[in-house]
């Protein structure tokens, strides 16, 4: 098999913050069956030093950023899983960006070490023999992976730059260039030097030999000033090295049938009971579609609309469940309106996974007003349970839902609700437009029944990564 080293800041099962982890960890196990054996590097934490204490050691480096480290190499539930157990960096309480007082103040130098090391495995292997082919960096925390392997002159492993969120950029001071191993002779406009300063994600943009998204529609919208983020120029000059690539989930795990209360497209009573459990769970009674938002409470994921809208859907009947955590200011928002409209809004702040299932299943729609959305998984679980997604028509939540507009009903491909602009009138009729499709049981379930046959596993994805890695090799 080919080999590729993935490199990432989090990664499912060990550590997740977001979506990124979602998809480091799904990869190797989709790509292995295009003919790749995927290897995930990423930072052993303080939570996961334990668990990989009696693992291998495959590759060390005494001289890290300030201490020493070593890679540690092991399985869990079947991802090849290599730890950079670097205790200086590390070994800390709180999440693996920052503590609740702020990003730790030395990130920049964290995450260049993940990347230095990325580098020389790339360039030299790890002491049981394995070498990649290709290296995969993931965000700003990996972009200057590609940079130091691109510096270096070495030119026998191909590099991969995935944008998952360009809004996080891994900004340093101009004055770091040195203390982070980057030659003098890049800082300029054309390479390192980004307003200033250096973006370690703007590193890998200009080194990589292929640049991906996690959407076809990511990758355009990439180009333009309101989304490229000041990397828009970047990008475009890219050109055609820029491939969006959509994401997948894990269907083994998104499975309706798998749940407490199953069902399937063929067989969907148990939607109803599971729709029951979770009104009763929430303390709600909700006579027309039954909404629920899983989310970050952040004005990038469009939450700051809901006390604008949701008046309205609740007299025409619908009800909302939530559950997320952020902005303490959208919290107390979401919050006032359980008091609002008891028995019709209900919220839970935080995050809990078994939770979150229980809501895909027994929910009858997924709201995801985002602003702006490099690919998003929430609509696709909403689309594999039957839970229709309402989205903005941005990035991959344009790409993955039909809306149900009179012609998509007409010829049976409508999969949910698209809108925009995402403002809060757009997104009010989309609501209205929810509420009368739900009004109609048969035109309901057909919606529902073509759902769920949508693909959204990561046989496609896989199948495109594999061919990217293929042609950078070739070439």
């Amino acid at each position: 098999m080919k080999r590729v080293l993935s490199v990432a800041s989090e990664a499912v099962p060990l550590v997740k913050t977001g979506g990124l982890a979602d998809v480091v960890g799904a990869l190797p196990a989709a790509l292995a069956g295009q003919g790749w054996e995927m290897r995930v590097l990423i930072p052993a934490y303080r939570a996961l030093r334990a668990q990989a204490a009696d693992w291998p050691v495959v590759f060390r480096d005494p001289d890290l950023f300030g201490g020493g480290g070593e890679v540690r190499a092991g399985m869990v539930e079947g991802v090849a899983m290599l730890l950079l157990d670097a205790p200086h960096l590390y070994d800390r309480e709180g999440g693996p960006y920052n503590t609740p007082a702020g990003d730790w103040p030395d990130n920049a130098q964290r995450f260049a070490a993940l990347s230095w090391v990325a580098a020389r495995i790339a360039r030299e292997g790890l002491e049981d023999g394995w070498q990649p082919q290709v290296l995969h960096a993931h965000d700003w925390q990996a972009g200057f992976a590609p940079a130091y392997l691109d510096y270096a002159g070495a030119r026998d492993v191909a590099t991969v730059m995935t944008i998952h969120n360009v809004a996080f950029q891994g900004w340093a001071e101009a004055e770091m260039l040195g203390a982070l191993r980057l030659p003098a002779w890049a800082f300029h406009p054309a390479a390192l030097e980004y307003y200033g300063g250096l973006s370690s994600l703007k590193a890998g943009l200009v080194t990589a030999d292929k640049v991906t998204t996690v959407s076809p529609s990511y990758a355009a919208e990439l180009t333009r000033a309101e989304f490229g983020l000041g990397l828009q120029g970047v990008i475009a000059a890219r050109g055609a090295d820029v491939v969006g690539i959509l994401n997948g989930v894990d269907t083994s795990v998104w499975n309706p049938e798998a749940e407490a209360v199953p069902y399937s497209a063929r067989r969907m009573k148990g939607k109803a009971v599971a729709r029951a459990a979770l009104c009763a769970e929430f303390g709600l009674e909700v006579p027309g579609p039954l909404a629920i938002v899983v989310s970050r409470l952040t004005d990038q994921k469009g939450m700051d609309l809901l006390p604008q809208v949701l008046p309205d859907f609740i007299s025409a009947g619908g009800g909302l469940a939530l559950l997320g955590s952020g902005d303490p200011a959208l919290e107390a928002a979401v919050q006032a309106l359980v008091a609002r409209f008891p028995g019709r809004v209900a919220v839970k702040i935080g995050y809990d996974e078994g939770l979150s299932h229980r809501m895909f299943a027994g929910g009858d729609a997924v709201l995801v007003p985002s602003r702006f959305e490099p690919c998003g998984l929430t609509q696709m679980y909403g689309l594999r349970y039957g839970t229709l997604p309402v989205v903005a028509s941005v990035g991959g939540l344009a790409d993955t839902v039909i809306t149900a507009n009179p012609a998509a009903l007409a010829q049976g491909v409508a999969t949910g609700i698209t809108f925009q602009p995402t403002d809060a009138p757009a997104f009010a009729e989309a609501l209205r437009r929810l509420i009368a499709l739900h009004a109609d049981p048969k035109v309901w379930a057909q919606l529902q029944k073509r759902a769920m046959a949508q693909p959204v596993g990561w046989e496609t994805s896989a199948a495109a990564y594999a061919a990217l890695y293929e042609s950078i090799l070739r070439a």
